[in-house]
């Protein structure tokens, strides 16, 4: 299967990024195509299930669909599935220096066509405009 990974330096301190991409209502903010998200009880949790509308890529947009979280470990690590699209997606972070986090965002998926190719590195743009709580002015 196709996979494409993307990496940035983020402006703000491992913990402050973390706090942000754990908060299951944030993910429309940071993951092109997503417009809305349902997490279940359980939020960010290993099984949980969340209720996304977008991605728009496969169907007509703010179709429901349903994303799992397959692996949860503050503050390094998240992964999940987007099932409709096939999409595994895995974000790591690692501290680089005070205030810099370090993200690596892969994903993979049979449909990973034409623009789709992007979407790493366009979420972790958005995610870097998002989370720039050390950004020097």
């Amino acid at each position: 299967m196709p996979r494409y990974a993307a990496e940035r330096v983020l402006l703000a301190a491992i913990d402050d990024v973390w706090a942000f991409v754990a908060e299951p209502y944030h993910l429309s903010d940071w993951w092109p195509g997503i417009t809305g998200v349902e997490p279940d009880r359980r939020g960010t949790a290993p099984g949980a299930r969340w209720r996304v509308l977008g991605p728009r890529y496969l169907r007509k947009a703010d179709t429901p669909s349903l994303l799992v979280v397959h692996e949860v470990v503050p503050p390094e690590r998240l992964s999940f599935e987007l099932t409709w699209e096939r999409l595994e997606v895995a974000l790591e972070l690692r501290p680089v220096e005070r205030n810099r986090t370090r993200a690596v965002l892969a994903v993979e998926g049979r449909f990973l066509l034409g623009p789709r190719r992007l979407l790493p590195k366009d979420a972790l743009g958005r995610l870097y405009d998002l989370v720039q709580t050390a950004a020097e002015l």
